[in-house]
């Protein structure tokens, strides 16, 4: 079906368009061209004319019809055979009638519709030519007060004092790190020494003094140096 219709448009456009074309410009061409014929051309294009405006909106609502594609690639070349010569039958008993019939309507409508597009055309003309202008002055504005607001900001910093110089000191100088000792290995840990025992002195066995007897009398030896008292034969 859509190969159908392709080859169908195809041909539409070589013998409906491409071959009357030439087959015109060869009539045109002629030392002395034939009225009857160029006048049967002019009558071919008209006609082809107004198939093709009404084929715009008729292909919506028949377009589905059977053979509808078919039927109209038979009757541009109904119109333009040589054998047939349509276009002056269809010209002369349908066309021309119903426009004659017309005209005076046809041409008031086109005077109106010239003279609504030439007012609309300058209606809008004078839009735009406005809607610019008050662009073009805006920007005209945005850019002399960015000027001026850039101007004035170059004089406020020209009247501020110069902030005053102070002298800097010399600095010190950065601080040496100290020099990091290696470290030491680890040393096994130490036991503290135990103290030496006490060794008690054998001193024989002590002598026991017998029943009744006195215990003698220990001397005490003087602590320091003193009167020495009693009577000295």
């Amino acid at each position: 079906m859509v190969v159908g219709s392709f080859i169908t448009r195809a041909l539409i456009l070589v013998l409906g368009y491409a071959y009357p074309a030439y087959d015109c410009y060869k009539t045109v061409e002629l030392n002395r061209p034939e009225i009857e014929q160029l006048r049967f051309w002019c009558q071919y294009w008209i006609l082809l004319a107004m198939l093709t405006v009404f084929e715009r909106v008729g292909d919506n609502f028949i377009s589905w019809l059977p053979m509808y594609s078919e039927a109209k690639l038979a009757f541009i070349v109904y119109l333009w055979y040589p054998k047939t010569q349509g276009t002056s039958y269809v010209y002369e008993s349908f066309f021309k009638p119903y426009i004659a019939k017309h005209e005076s309507e046809i041409d008031r409508n086109l005077l109106e519709l010239r003279t609504r597009a030439s007012d609309m055309a300058v209606t809008y003309f004078h839009k735009v030519a406005d809607y610019s202008q008050s662009r073009f002055h805006e920007i005209l504005q945005y850019v002399a007060s960015q000027s001026q607001r850039s101007r004035s900001q170059a004089q406020q910093q020209q009247q501020r004092p110069p902030p005053p110089r102070t002298r800097m000191a010399n600095p010190a100088p950065p601080p040496v790190p100290a020099p990091t000792a290696p470290p030491m290995p680890p040393q096994p840990a130490q036991v503290p020494p135990t103290p030496p025992r006490m060794q008690v002195q054998d001193k024989g066995p002590v002598p026991v003094a017998p029943p009744g007897a006195v215990p003698p009398v220990q001397q005490q030896t003087p602590s320091g140096p003193g009167p020495v008292t009693g009577n000295n034969a």
